[in-house]
């Protein structure tokens, strides 16, 4: 059974800046075709825009409020939005709350810094 506890994984940080705990993927469980990890986004911080070739995504924000740039949208978001995220989509999120923007990233397939591609456009 594989079982994990969000203060178990040591956190990193991926290529967009996030910083991730890993909590179920290939890499420490049965799963083989998705992965889940809760993001951290400081106050005034924001990820580097970039997309996934082949991964699709859904954040769901558990905790602060951001903004989120799919494409050409923008939208703000906040605790308990759920956004899908297609392969190909330059995405870029910032935080607009005084704490850190907590958001939970399922990942089909399970994610890789090899299908992350950073992307110089900005806000």
């Amino acid at each position: 059974m594989d079982v994990v506890n969000l203060d178990q994984p040591a956190p990193f940080i991926t290529l967009d800046g996030s910083e991730i705990r890993e909590l179920l993927a290939h890499r420490n469980s049965g799963l083989r075709h998705q992965s889940l990890a809760e993001a951290r986004v400081p106050a005034g911080g924001c990820t580097q825009a970039h997309y996934h070739a082949r991964t699709e995504e859904i954040y769901l924000i558990t905790k602060g409020t951001g903004l989120l740039r799919l494409g050409s949208e923008e939208r703000e978001v906040r605790e308990g939005d759920a956004i899908a995220i297609p392969p190909g989509l330059v995405h870029q999120l910032w935080n607009t709350g005084p704490d850190a923007l907590h958001l939970l990233c399922c990942c089909a397939p399970a994610y890789e810094h090899s299908d992350t591609f950073l992307v110089t456009e900005s806000r």
